[in-house]
């Protein structure tokens, strides 16, 4: 958990359909949409098409900026929300726009699917991921000052893309106290992430790095997926200066000349039952 701020200005990704769209920001595993329906939309006249569906199979959680929305129960039941109204709308319904404003709302449940064509092509990839995370940044940043710590944050990025490019990894973005970069093999993420930590330590910095192996979902400036959720677990169960790798990634690199311990068995917060972890040992040479 950190400090951060997105803006729907600046969305991750736009959906449009039939008098609407949703622009969608992240932050981490949280995916929050902002909606705009125009006067006449309808869900199950310019959503249904798309959705496939006979209702809207979504769980909305969220609250009204603008305009009013009408939104109706199989058996009938409807609420009707405006300006300031922070609502929940269950699965199963269908709903429409209300009067001749916009209705335009933030919801924080079903934004990260929602507004796709259930036949929308999503590419995926094999990636091995690396997340990384300054420790006690917060402190540092309080004792440094606010323009000392972001040269420091400027030249620990710096050095973190350096490491990558040397082993032919992509940074896909920084985090503000961390990096999230992908490879295109398991044995050049450990080997970078090792790179990051000792380099770092050049400017009185230390990290902890989480590695995992997987599916991820390519946007034009990110990568999602579960896989990615796996990295940044792994990594914050790392103490300082320890690189954490997955037991997929373990399998992935025998024979690799790596040195790994047994860094035991972890719940993992979102994730089913109990992951296999393992330290990077002596360091490794590039």
């Amino acid at each position: 958990m950190r400090l951060q701020r997105r803006r729907f200005s600046e969305a991750s990704e736009v959906r449009t359909f039939p008098k609407g769209r949703v622009e969608v920001v992240e932050l981490e595993d949280t995916v929050i949409g902002r909606m705009t329906y125009e006067p006449g939309w309808r869900w199950s006249v310019d959503v249904k098409p798309l959705a496939g569906t006979e209702s809207c199979q979504y769980h909305h959680l969220g609250m009204v900026t603008s305009g009013r929305l009408r939104a109706q129960m199989p058996d009938g039941t409807e609420l009707e929300v405006g300006p300031g109204d922070v609502f929940e709308i269950p699965p199963g319904h269908d709903a429409w726009v209300v009067g001749d404003e916009p209705w335009i709302s933030v919801d924080f449940e079903a934004m990260r699917t929602y507004g796709k064509g259930k036949d929308a092509p999503v590419e995926r990839t094999l990636a091995s991921i690396v997340i990384t995370d300054i420790v006690d940044s917060t402190a540092r940043a309080a004792e440094l000052g606010s323009s000392r710590w972001r040269d420091l944050v400027g030249e620990h990025n710096r050095k973190a893309g350096a490491a990558i490019d040397r082993h032919r990894g992509k940074l896909v973005k920084t985090t503000g106290d961390g990096i999230l970069a992908q490879f295109d093999g398991a044995e050049r993420a450990v080997r970078a992430a090792a790179a990051i930590r000792d380099a770092v330590r050049e400017l009185g910095l230390e990290i902890r790095a989480g590695v995992h192996t997987g599916e991820v979902q390519i946007t034009d400036e990110d990568i999602r997926g579960i896989a990615v959720h796996t990295a940044s677990r792994i990594m914050a169960v790392a103490a300082p200066g320890e690189v954490l790798v997955s037991a997929t990634v373990m399998d992935l690199v025998d024979g690799s000349g790596l040195s790994f311990e047994d860094a035991g068995s972890h719940e993992l917060k979102g994730l089913h039952g109990a992951r296999q972890l393992y330290r990077l040992g002596a360091p490794a040479s590039a």
